[in-house]
C-alpha cells in the first residue's frame, strides 16, 4: 500500500493505494446514508449487494458485471469483464465458485480510494486500452438528503495510449433479482423496460407479482446519461448457461447489443454505450445504479418491534424524497458536478491534512459505517444504528446507547441525525420514571413501555445532548430535551438504583456495554457519571435550574473524591466488587438477564483489571470540553498504565476464548489484563477480545493527555490489520459487520488538532499535538465545516525568538460565529519557545479583504484573541493572522 497523493488525471484525492497483495478482502461500500449499499471488490467488481431493506453479505446477482469491446484498426476485437483476474482460492465441488470465472478479465489491477472515491486501474498486454473506473455516492458533511441518494455512480475512463484510434463499447449488465436477495425467493414476474426521458436513458427492473407491502418490493434502475445506447431486456433461457453464452456472443460480435423481441428467456437489463477514443486521448462513460425499496420493517431486517405492531413498518425516509428509482437516478444525472464536486472538496479538506496517515485512514474509512444497512433513516427522517450487521441481519438493535456512546463521527459529520438521536433517546425511551431504554424498539410510539436501561448508556446520553447543545448553540433544543435528560440522571437517585445515598458514586447494579451488570463501584460507570453530573450542571444553569445545578455539583466533588481515594489503586483504577445483600432483588430496569446468576454472589466482574475503557467518561469530557472529572494525574498515570499493560506488539502469546478479531503478528490492545494478579475466576465475557472502538477511544485518551506516540501506535496496529488482505479496510467488525463503535476513530481528529468549539460561548481553539510548527486539519461544527491551517518561521532554538505566526481558519460549508479564538501553539521550552505572560494588545485579523479588531493575549502557553464584537464566517470566508509573539 502507498500513501496520500493525488491521482493527476481525476484530481480526485487519493489516501490509500493497495496492490494487488491487498484486494482480496476490499468491499468498499457505495450508496446513501440509509439506502443500503452496493460494494465494490478490490478487483473491480461489485459485490454484496445489500439494497432491500437488510444486510446481504455474498449476495451477487446472477452475471451481473460490466464488460469491455474494443477494436484497433483491422485486429480482431476483444471482449473483456472490466475487473481483474479472480485470485485464490479456486477450489469448489465444480471448480471455482466466482459467478462467470471463465470469462476472460485484465491481468493488472490496483485499487485507490478517499473514501467516498474509490478508483481502479486495469491493464492488460492484451487488451489497446487502459481503464480506470471511478466510483462514489456524494458524501457532504451537514448535508444528509445527498449524502443518502439511492444511486451510485459507476465511471469508466478509457484511455487510449496508441498512435491509432480505438473503437469501443462498454455495458453493463444486471439481473432483474427484485424479490430475491439470496434470503427470499418469490414468484415475481419480473420484467425490464427500456425507458428514454430527458438526459436519461436505460433500463428499469420490476416485478409485477410481489406484494406492494413486501420489504423486497421495488425497483431497480441501470441508466446513463449517453444519448447513442444500445440495449437487451432479455437473454436466453439459463439452460446450459446458455443465457451467458448469447449475451457473450452478442457484446463481442460488434460491442452492440440487439435487443431480442423473444421475452420468453431471463429477464436481465444489459446496457451498452459504445465510442470512438482518439489516440493519445481519453473517454468516460458513465452509468447510474439506482434502486428504491420503500417498505423497510423494523421485524425484517432484524430490529425489535413495538408490542402489537407485527412486522413494525417504518418506511425509508429516501422512498419519501424520490417517488421511484427513475426520479432518484434524474436527480443525481442532474446534479453530478455538482455533488461531485462537493464530495471532491470535502475529501481534499480531509486528506490535506498534516495529520498521519493511520488517523486520516481510521477516520474517514470507517465514515462508510453510516451507509451500510447499520444504518438507516425512517420515513419520518429520524436516524437509527444497529451496533453491527450480521451477514443477513441487523445485529444488536435499539441504537444501543452505551455502543453509540463512542462514536463521534456523526455528531461531527451530521449533526442534524445525531439530534434526531438524541430525540429518540430522551423523548421516547425515557419512562416518567427517568430510565432510558438502552436499545429503543420501533415504531416509536410504544418505545418506552417496558424499559431497560444501561448505566454507561444513560449517563453517556446526558454528555451526548451537552455535546450536541455545544456544537450547535441551539437553546431551543436544549429548552425541549432539557427535561427529559433532567428526568434520566435523576433516575440514579431513585430507591434501587445506581446512587441511591446520592455520595456521587454510582453503586448498584450497573448494566453496560459488555452486556453483563457490573456489581459496586468502578471507574468506568463512574467516570460516566461524573461526566453526566458536569453536563447536566452547564445545561441546567443554561436553564436558569440553579438548584439541580448546585445539586450536581456537590454529587460530582463528592464522587471524584471518593474514586480518586478509594479505586485509584497507583498505577490504575478499579473495581470493588459489591454483592447484593441478601435477599435483595434489584430495580427491574436494571437487570438484563445475559449477566451474574446471583447477585449475591455475582459472576462476570473486573475487580483488580486494568479495563481499556475504566476512564471513557474522561475521554468523552476532553471530547465536549467539561475538563477533568479526576486527579489529572491520576487519570495521565492511568493512560500509561494501560498501554504498559494492555498493548501488544504482537499476540502469539495471547490466548483467549472468545472471538478472535486479532492474532499471531498483529498489534493490540487488550480489552483487560490483571498485572497484579486477581482476575475473577469468571470475569467478565470480553475481557480477553481485541476490538476497534475501545481501542481507538483509548488510543485517543493518550493522545488526550500528552501520549501522542503511544496512542498512534495504537491506531497504527489497527490499520495493518485492516489493510485489504487481512480484512476489509472499511469494514470494523465487532458484534457484527460495520460496528457503530468504530467510528470512535473519528476522535482521533479532535485530540490530535486540540479542536474545541462552543456555539454557546463562540469560543474556538486549536491546539496541535503533532506538527504544530507546520499543521493542517479539517474541523466542523454543528453548523459549519472547513480546515485550519498554523504555521511558523523562525530559529527555533533561540531563547527569545521574534517569530511569525501564520494561521488561517477557512469556512468550506455554513456559518462559524467567533467571540474568542485560542491558538495553544509550541511554547514549551523543551520545543524553543520561552513565551512568557505578555500584557494584551491590539492587533489586526483579516477576513477576505475585511479588516477587525481584536484583542490578543498570551496566557498559559496559548494566544488568545477576543473580538470586539462577535466575528461570522460564513462558506467561502477565510480568516487570516500573522502575528510577532514576543518572548
Amino acid at each position: 500500500m502507498s500513501k496520500t497523493e493525488y491521482n493527476k488525471k481525476t484530481k480526485w484525492p487519493v489516501l490509500t493505494k493497495y496492490d494487488k497483495e491487498h484486494l482480496s478482502q476490499i468491499a468498499f461500500p457505495l450508496g446513501g446514508i440509509g439506502t443500503g449499499t452496493i460494494s465494490l471488490g478490490g478487483r473491480g467488481q461489485l459485490r454484496d449487494w445489500e439494497i432491500m431493506n437488510r444486510p446481504s453479505k455474498g449476495f451477487v446477482p446472477r452475471y451481473s458485471f460490466f464488460a469491455l469491446w474494443a477494436k484497433q484498426g483491422n485486429q480482431q476485437p476483444v471482449t473483456r469483464v472490466l475487473e481483474g483476474v479472480l485470485q485464490p482460492p479456486y477450489e469448489g465441488a465444480f471448480g471455482t465458485v466466482w459467478p462467470a470465472a471463465g470469462l476472460p478479465r485484465f491481468r493488472y489491477v490496483s485499487f485507490e480510494a478517499a473514501y467516498p472515491l474509490a478508483q481502479v486501474h486495469l491493464t492488460d498486454p492484451s487488451v489497446p486500452l487502459n481503464i480506470r473506473l471511478e466510483a462514489f455516492n456524494p458524501l457532504i458533511p451537514h448535508d444528509a438528503d445527498n449524502s443518502g441518494l439511492p444511486v451510485i455512480v459507476l465511471r469508466y475512463v478509457l484511455s487510449n495510449p496508441n498512435e491509432q484510434p480505438i473503437q469501443a463499447s462498454v455495458v453493463g449488465s444486471v439481473e432483474n433479482f427484485i424479490g430475491m436477495d439470496g434470503q427470499e425467493v418469490r414468484e415475481t414476474g419480473r420484467v425490464v423496460e427500456y425507458r428514454d426521458e430527458e438526459d436519461l436513458r436505460g433500463l428499469v427492473l420490476r416485478a409485477e407479482k410481489i406484494p406492494s407491502d413486501a420489504p423486497e418490493f421495488g425497483t431497480m434502475v441501470l441508466a446513463t446519461p449517453h444519448t447513442d445506447v444500445t440495449y437487451r431486456r432479455f437473454w436466453a433461457d439459463r439452460r446450459w448457461n446458455n443465457d451467458l453464452l448469447d449475451f457473450w456472443d452478442d457484446f463481442s460480435e460488434d460491442g452492440i447489443l440487439d435487443d431480442t423481441p423473444n421475452n420468453t428467456g431471463t429477464p436481465h437489463a444489459s446496457l451498452a454505450v459504445p465510442c470512438a477514443v482518439p489516440p493519445k486521448s481519453e473517454v468516460e462513460i458513465t452509468f447510474l445504479l439506482a434502486w428504491h425499496f420503500p417498505n423497510r420493517t423494523a421485524q425484517g431486517c432484524g430490529w425489535g418491534v413495538s408490542e402489537g405492531e407485527g412486522l413494525g413498518f417504518v418506511g425509508n425516509y429516501y422512498t419519501q424524497k424520490f417517488p421511484d428509482t427513475w426520479s432518484a437516478a434524474k436527480y443525481m444525472a442532474d446534479k453530478l458536478p455538482e455533488l461531485e464536486q462537493k464530495t471532491i472538496e470535502f475529501v481534499e479538506t480531509f486528506c490535506s491534512s498534516t495529520l498521519p496517515q493511520e488517523v486520516k485512514e481510521a477516520a474517514l474509512n470507517n465514515i462508510s459505517t453510516l451507509r451500510t444497512q447499520t444504518c438507516f433513516r425512517t420515513a419520518d427522517g429520524r436516524f437509527f444504528g444497529f451496533e453491527g450487521c450480521r451477514d443477513d441481519s441487523g445485529c444488536c438493535m435499539g441504537s444501543c446507547t452505551h455502543v453509540w456512546n463512542y462514536e463521534q463521527a456523526t455528531a461531527f459529520l451530521f449533526p442534524e441525525l445525531a439530534r434526531t438521536m438524541r430525540e429518540v433517546e430522551l423523548k421516547f425511551s425515557t419512562a416518567e420514571s427517568g430510565a432510558g431504554a438502552f436499545r429503543t424498539p420501533l415504531p416509536l410510539k410504544h418505545a418506552s413501555g417496558s424499559v431497560k436501561t444501561a448505566a454507561d448508556g444513560q449517563m453517556g446520553v446526558i454528555m451526548k445532548l451537552y455535546r450536541e447543545w455545544q456544537l450547535s448553540g441551539d437553546n431551543d433544543l436544549l429548552r425541549e430535551l432539557w427535561p427529559h435528560a433532567k428526568r434520566a440522571l435523576a433516575f440514579a437517585w431513585e430507591e434501587g438504583s445506581w446512587d441511591a445515598d446520592q455520595n456521587g458514586v454510582m453503586e448498584g447494579v450497573q448494566h453496560n456495554t459488555y452486556d453483563v451488570e457490573f456489581y459496586g463501584p468502578n471507574p468506568m460507570m463512574g467516570a460516566w457519571y461524573l461526566g453526566a453530573l458536569r453536563a447536566a450542571e452547564e445545561m441546567a444553569l443554561a436553564m436558569a435550574d440553579s438548584d439541580f445545578a448546585l445539586r450536581c455539583r456537590e454529587l460530582f466533588e463528592r464522587g471524584r473524591a471518593w474514586i480518586d481515594e478509594n479505586l485509584f489503586n497507583g498505577e490504575y483504577y478499579i473495581q470493588q466488587i459489591r454483592p447484593l445483600p441478601e435477599g435483595a432483588v434489584p430495580r427491574e430496569e436494571l437487570s438484563i438477564g445475559m449477566g451474574a446468576t446471583s447477585g449475591q454472589m455475582p459472576d462476570y466482574q473486573v475487580g483488580e483489571g486494568c479495563l481499556i475503557d475504566q476512564l471513557v467518561g474522561q475521554y468523552m469530557a476532553h471530547i465536549v470540553g467539561l475538563g477533568y472529572l479526576l486527579a489529572p494525574e491520576n487519570v495521565r498515570t492511568t493512560l500509561q498504565s494501560l498501554y504498559k499493560y494492555n498493548f501488544k506488539r504482537e499476540l502469539y502469546d495471547h490466548w483467549n476464548n472468545m472471538r478472535t478479531f486479532a492474532l499471531n503478528d498483529e498489534s493490540a490492545m487488550l480489552i483487560c489484563s490483571w498485572p497484579k494478579g486477581g482476575r475473577p475466576k469468571i470475569p467478565f465475557p470480553y475481557f480477553s477480545e481485541v476490538m476497534t472502538g475501545f481501542e481507538y477511544q483509548a488510543a485517543v485518551h493518550l493522545i488526550y493527555e500528552g501520549f501522542v506516540e503511544q496512542g498512534l501506535a495504537v491506531i497504527r496496529g489497527i490499520r495493518a490489520r485492516y489493510d485489504g488482505k487481512r480484512r476489509n479496510p472499511w469494514d470494523e467488525a465487532e458484534c457484527g459487520h460495520h460496528y457503530a463503535r468504530a467510528m470512535a476513530s473519528w476522535s482521533a481528529i479532535l485530540g490530535l488538532s486540540g479542536y474545541q468549539y462552543s456555539a454557546v460561548t463562540q469560543e474556538l481553539s486549536f491546539a496541535p499535538r503533532i506538527n504544530p510548527q507546520e499543521f493542517q486539519t479539517f474541523w466542523s461544527t454543528g453548523k459549519a465545516w472547513g480546515s485550519f491551517r498554523q504555521s511558523h518561521a523562525g530559529n527555533l532554538q533561540v531563547e527569545h525568538p521574534d517569530v511569525i505566526g501564520e494561521v488561517e481558519l477557512s469556512v468550506k460549508h455554513g456559518e462559524i460565529t467567533l467571540k474568542t479564538f485560542t491558538l495553544g501553539l509550541p511554547l514549551s521550552e523543551a520545543n524553543g519557545w520561552i513565551i512568557k505572560e505578555a500584557t494584551p494588545t491590539k492587533v489586526i485579523v483579516q477576513i477576505g479583504e475585511e479588516e477587525l479588531s481584536a484583542e490578543m493575549a498570551l496566557s498559559d502557553g496559548k494566544v488568545v484573541l477576543t473580538f470586539e464584537s462577535p466575528c461570522a464566517l460564513n462558506a467561502g470566508k477565510t480568516l487570516r493572522w500573522k502575528s510577532p509573539y514576543m518572548g
